[in-house]
């Protein structure tokens, strides 16, 4: 049975205004703080006390407090773990209300818009259009969404922590998934949400993961593990569109252009363009056979880690430390047959030159050296 506001100031359903406010008393005088009470049953109290000013009977449940109150600063660790549950699990029945209602419009090719959620849990719009196509306006926070056609998003990207059940996951089973105008609108995909498009591109802007220590679970004064929330984009047939990859990101398509990269990025493609300065902290590429890579920035050596990876598809790893000194004219002339449209300092990185994969497959490949004959070299010569 659930505890009322009324038996907790010790009362019977149905006392006067006096009656409630004498009980209020008389209790906040035994459990204040101040008085050596005990603070939680004091707070419990005062809010049973300012309830049943109000007329309302019962407190809040925990999802109601949650609905309430979105601000979680100065909470215990177990406090947050279990409001972002609370939040992702209501939130996810949302998305997936959400869901049944898109896929009904498009099965029968109809049109349509809908407000999800509420204003205390974050409200979305979806609107499916003539051309099928579903706008979604509003940040999208947690839970799945599946569905057959183009998505243009206006909103954020999230993924709730601590838990796995509730996460972001949209999947389009065709067509491309676009932020409308992402870097001027400053949107971005973050704390481990999932993008997955099977027969498109993605658009987006900035895009990061997430790394943060807890707790030992054991109980080790001291002791932290690290848990991530790693961001994953993948549009295995199609393009990648990003500005910033940062913290703990995942990437997977056919070709990926990307401003830039940092701190444990993995990319995996078979063209990657680098227009921007940095690709630093322990960040691999994995390029698929017969792929390429090209950094255009003219001076990205100066931004690129040298411990940086780049892993083929056969296996074999090369460091970006060696791309950075490799001279071009180092090279074997059958991978650059125009050498002298090259400095004699320009490296492989930069330049928008263009590293392939049989390129990195043989890097360590010297030159052919051209001989000079014995007869020319001693001026006989065939009569």
């Amino acid at each position: 049975m659930v505890e009322n506001n009324y038996d907790i100031l010790g009362i019977v359903e149905g006392s006067t205004e006096k009656e409630i406010r004498d009980a209020f008393r008389r209790l906040a005088l035994q459990f204040h703080s101040d008085r050596g009470g005990e603070n939680d049953q004091f707070i419990k109290i005062k809010q049973a006390y300012e309830d049943l000013k109000i007329g309302k009977k019962y407190p809040d449940t925990d999802i109601e407090k949650i609905k309430n109150s979105r601000v979680y600063s100065g909470d215990s660790e177990a406090d947050i773990r279990r409001k972002n549950q609370i939040l992702g699990q209501e939130l996810s029945k949302e998305m997936k209300t959400a869901e049944e209602w898109a896929s009904a419009l498009n099965r029968s090719n109809m049109t349509g818009r809908k407000l999800f959620g509420s204003k205390t849990l974050g409200e979305i719009e979806l609107e499916r259009k003539a051309n099928g196509a579903l706008s979604i306006k509003g940040n999208f926070m947690a839970g799945s969404l599946t569905y057959d056609g183009p998505i243009i998003m206006q909103g954020s990207i999230t993924s709730p922590s601590w838990t796995q059940e509730f996460k972001t996951n949209i999947h389009l089973t065709s067509g491309d998934f676009k932020f409308l105008d992402p870097i001027e609108n400053k949107y971005r995909i973050d704390n481990g949400a999932t993008i997955i498009v099977d027969n498109g591109n993605i658009v987006v802007g900035n895009v990061f993961g997430r790394k943060f220590r807890v707790e030992d679970p054991e109980g080790k004064v001291g002791v932290f593990q690290i848990q991530e929330h790693r961001t994953h984009l993948s549009a295995p047939k199609g393009k990648i569109i990003a500005e910033n990859l940062v913290n703990t990101v995942s990437i997977d398509a056919d070709s990926v252009i990307v401003l830039n990269v940092e701190d444990d990025v993995m990319i995996s493609a078979r063209e990657i363009l680098f227009y921007g300065g940095k690709f630093t902290y322990d960040s691999l590429i994995e390029l698929k056979n017969g792929g390429s890579i090209r950094f255009f920035e003219n001076f990205s050596i100066q931004g690129l880690s040298g411990d940086a990876i780049i892993k083929l598809e056969n296996g074999k790893k090369i460091r970006l430390f060696d791309l950075k000194t490799k001279k071009i004219r180092d090279l074997p002339d059958e991978y650059v047959p125009n050498k002298e449209n090259y400095g004699k300092d320009d490296t492989m990185v930069g330049h928008g030159f263009t590293i392939t994969y049989d390129m990195l497959d043989n890097i360590s490949k010297k030159p052919t050296k051209k001989q000079k004959s014995w007869t020319s070299k001693f001026s006989f010569s065939k009569k």
